[in-house]
């Protein structure tokens, strides 16, 4: 029997492997993260039971406030007459597919949100969405 030491390599632990699996999970990451949109009008949206949708990229925002002055993507509208409001909704309409999002404060005017609707429809938006919030 041939009972000779043997001499053994020195063991080494490679770092790639590891370092692949961590840039695998920073992309992963960096690509399944959403960013919120915060908006600088101070809103409290009326409370609705529902699924909560993302929204989408390209969208108008029309906000409105308890005083019922309106908002196109954080800009205000010089007055509340509905010629100005037809007017900012065809200038800053693109799309007619493009999605109008109305986030109207749960204290505003009805007739505000409804002329909002009123305006909208007739210019040839089709896809109108209310924001809310979820109950606690």
């Amino acid at each position: 029997m041939n009972f000779r030491n043997k001499k053994h390599k020195p063991l080494e632990v490679s770092l790639t492997p590891m370092i692949d699996v961590v840039f695998l999970l920073l992309i992963f990451f960096m690509v399944t993260t959403t960013f919120s949109k915060e908006s600088v009008i101070k809103v409290m949206l009326p409370e609705a039971d529902g699924q909560a949708v993302e929204r989408p990229e390209q969208a108008i925002v029309l906000s409105i406030n308890k005083s019922g002055q309106y908002f196109i993507d954080d800009n205000a509208l010089s007055d509340t007459s509905l010629e100005t409001l037809t007017q900012a909704l065809t200038a800053s309409k693109n799309n007619r597919n493009i999605p109008l999002i109305i986030h109207a404060d749960a204290s505003a005017p009805v007739q505000a949100a409804i002329s909002v609707l009123d305006v909208a429809s007739r210019i040839g938006f089709r896809n109108i969405t209310f924001a809310t919030q979820k109950h606690p």
